[in-house]
């Protein structure tokens, strides 16, 4: 409930915003009503790619470091240390970890299973609102594309008005129809292609720490693995 009175909240506080600055500047004004939403999207988008970056910022770690501890610590068999390791250290990957570290007496199979668990209950707070940054950039590009054809619509009609008149058709008449059109165009694209761009570079950083959890349950795995060998080679 809380989530849904925030969201409305910025929701209106953004549509405030967007329909101030189209009725104070002039060439916001001429793009037509289409450029509140458009703006709108701008600020939607512009909110969350804040606050994942804030969010990856935060739960950075070095992971060539902490993976040399890791290894070290794994390979020679000092849980405690890895464990410990683990708990200072802050975000996703070391979570998972740590989940691994736990279970190092189990098959290495079941270790990579339990780990890989983990990192599915870790996805959704790593790929929070990035489906909603896809929709965003769709959606202005969208809006772009509509103020398009409504402007396009202006134009003819401002033709067939002339034409009706028996008067000649001059470029005055064309100009609103045209401003809007180009203006919605290029307003959409503007707020949709650093959109996409932020979507991308997010889903990269959840692909990299997807892989850094799986190279953490090979090191666990991998370890297991060779113990076993040897264990039965005695």
């Amino acid at each position: 409930m809380k989530r849904l009175l925030i969201g409305l909240l910025f929701i209106f506080s953004s549509f405030g915003i967007a329909f101030l600055v189209y009725q104070q500047v002039d060439i916001v004004h001429r793009g037509g009503f289409l450029m509140v939403p458009i703006m709108m999207c701008s600020m939607f988008a512009l909110t969350i790619t804040l606050e994942r970056l804030f969010y990856f910022f935060t739960t950075s770690v070095d992971t060539q470091a902490f993976f040399d501890e890791l290894r070290g610590f794994v390979y020679q068999q000092k849980w405690e240390e890895a464990d410990i390791l683990c708990a200072q250290t802050k975000g996703p990957l070391a979570r998972v970890t740590r989940v691994g570290i736990r279970a190092y007496q189990a098959k290495p199979r079941d270790i990579e299973a339990i780990m890989e668990e983990a990192a599915h209950e870790e996805l959704p707070q790593l790929e929070q609102h990035h489906k909603w940054l896809s929709t965003i950039a769709q959606v202005a590009t969208l809006l772009g594309l509509l103020g398009t054809v409504l402007g396009m619509v202006i134009a003819f009609q401002a033709i067939e008005q002339q034409a009706s008149a028996m008067a000649a058709v001059s470029p005055a008449d064309l100009a609103g129809g045209i401003w809007e059109a180009l203006l919605t165009t290029a307003a959409g694209l503007e707020v949709a292609i650093p959109t996409i761009l932020a979507y991308n570079y997010l889903a990269g950083k959840v692909e990299e720490t997807q892989f850094f959890m799986e190279k953490a349950a090979a090191i666990i795995a991998n370890w297991r693995h060779w113990a076993d060998v040897e264990t039965s080679a005695e």
